[in-house]
């Protein structure tokens, strides 16, 4: 039977049942709460045990598969992971979870249904606590970064900043300002890890390609920029291919600056340490990331970078009934020499830290013993853009194709569900025999402009030529 306490109170006749919410989506709350629902089916059979995945989006998003579907060589369908189909045992809850108070067992959610019902927050009681809501990006204070950044962490930005990439390209081919011309074709990338490097060097691929059908644009017209405050990038994968990304990189024409930060964007003109002046419409930023904000909105012990502090069982630190892993967690690393050495916030740890995580909470309510979190990293693999990698698995070194190669054995092996798999193999195959797509779709973040003004009152003789009657909501697309 279930150990834990049920502290959320029973109606008459209604036998105890243990709730345990997941906060989170992403790679520890999608893989807890499969593996637990896999552990925990008798419990879940006999009702004893009710699992609840609390989760911004429906699905789980495979990050490092976006740079490849910013590229087009992947449909962002296909990245994706649906929470219902996957976690067929769990009750799925669309909400995002604004507050926790453990004393009281209780999360403050909101909704969809509780936006239109205008009720605010409703509390949602549990037993077991597994937050996991991952991280946000993190800023800096730099003047224009608000107005004029783009992240890179989900697939609407990636599928978003494909479509502004190739608006750009239109707008240089059309226009005859040749200042306007010059920042449509410069794109600056900010952060030089994974998927700063990654997410520039597919969307370079593609553009430099997609060049091809613009009789007015060269591959050598397009200004790409990577600026990295430290001195290499990918640390990762060590310093000797770090070396060789940034010479892979450079001799593609493409600007890395190592030891550079970017101190404005003002008036959609970067500005760098070094003193360098680039107008650009596009500024992408990816240097890093910070645990989300709801840490700080529960009564949870957190270390001085706003983690949970957390027990090498995956257990929140002098706090019972209270679980966490992945990104928003400081997990102690029992593999590292040093006493003070914590897991790497990547997708590796989270994944492995998700399936002990599981059978410690699956064991803690049968009465089990608990068992510890440690695994050495195997290695890291990046891509450089098509057919082009660096991995450093196991102490061995890869650099070109081959890497490129295990790139994608090895996240191909990773993606949940066969469904997945064999979809993104399929497409992997078809790219291979055709050409790549080049369509922007950026209407599709507007899908109401076209009927607002089919829908509007035609102009009046009044109006000058070419102007167009007002719409509520803001038809056409925003200046990019």
């Amino acid at each position: 039977m279930v150990k834990a306490a049920n502290t959320r109170g029973t109606t008459s006749g209604t036998p105890p049942r243990t709730r345990v919410l997941v906060v989170g989506g992403g790679y520890v709350g999608m893989y807890t709460a499969l593996r637990l629902q896999r552990m925990l089916r008798p419990e879940l059979a006999r009702e004893d045990v009710e699992i609840v995945v609390a989760a911004t989006d429906p699905y789980m998003t495979y990050q490092p598969f976006l740079p490849e579907a910013a590229a087009g060589s992947l449909s962002p369908r296909h990245v994706v992971v649906p929470l219902r189909r996957v976690l067929d045992r769990c009750r799925i809850v669309i909400g995002e979870v604004r507050s926790v108070d453990h004393a009281k067992r209780t999360a403050m959610l909101t909704t969809l249904a509780t936006d239109e019902e205008g009720t605010g927050a409703v509390a949602l009681a549990y037993d077991e606590l597994v937050i996991a809501p991952g991280s946000v990006s993190r800023t800096l204070p730099v003047p224009g970064l608000a107005d004029h950044g783009i992240g890179f962490k989900t697939v609407e930005e990636a599928i978003g900043l494909r479509n502004h990439v190739i608006e750009q390209m239109d707008i240089a081919s059309s226009t005859r300002d040749p200042a306007i011309r010059d920042a449509a074709l410069t794109f600056v990338f900010v952060g030089g890890g994974y998927a700063g490097v990654e997410a520039l060097a597919e969307l370079e691929d593609m553009a430099r390609y997609t060049a091809r059908y613009y009789r007015t644009i060269r591959p050598e017209d397009l200004k790409w920029i990577l600026v990295e405050a430290s001195d290499r990038i990918l640390p990762e994968v060590g310093e000797a291919l770090g070396r060789y990304a940034v010479r892979e990189l450079r001799a593609r024409n493409i600007d890395v600056r190592l030891g550079t930060r970017l101190e404005s964007c003002e008036g959609r003109v970067a500005r760098l340490s070094d003193g360098s002046r680039f107008p650009t419409r596009t500024l992408v930023w990816t240097a890093g990331v910070r645990p989300a904000p709801l840490l700080a909105a529960t009564d949870l012990p957190l270390d001085a970078r706003g983690r949970l502090v957390c027990t090498a069982r995956l257990s929140v630190s002098g706090t019972e009934h209270a679980w966490a892993a992945g990104d928003a967690a400081a997990v102690p690393d029992l593999t590292a020499s040093g006493p003070d050495a914590y897991c790497a916030p990547n997708a590796q740890h989270a994944v492995r830290q998700a399936a002990v995580l599981a059978g410690n909470l699956a064991a803690s309510l049968r009465g089990e013993p608990l068992r510890e979190y440690a695994h050495r990293n195997a290695g890291s693999v990046a891509s450089l853009g098509l057919h082009k990698g660096v991995a450093h698995v196991y102490g061995r070194k890869l650099k070109g194709y081959p890497a490129w190669l295990m790139h994608r054995a090895y996240h191909l092996s990773r993606v949940p569900t066969l469904n997945r798999k064999a979809r993104v193999l399929a497409e992997w195959t078809l790219s291979g025999l055709f050409k790549r797509e080049i369509v922007s779709l950026g209407s599709l973040e507007h899908p109401r402009a076209e009927f607002e003004r089919a829908a509007a009152p035609p102009p009046s003789p009044a109006d000058p030529p070419g102007a167009s009657p007002p719409a509520d909501g803001g038809g056409g697309a925003p200046d990019r």
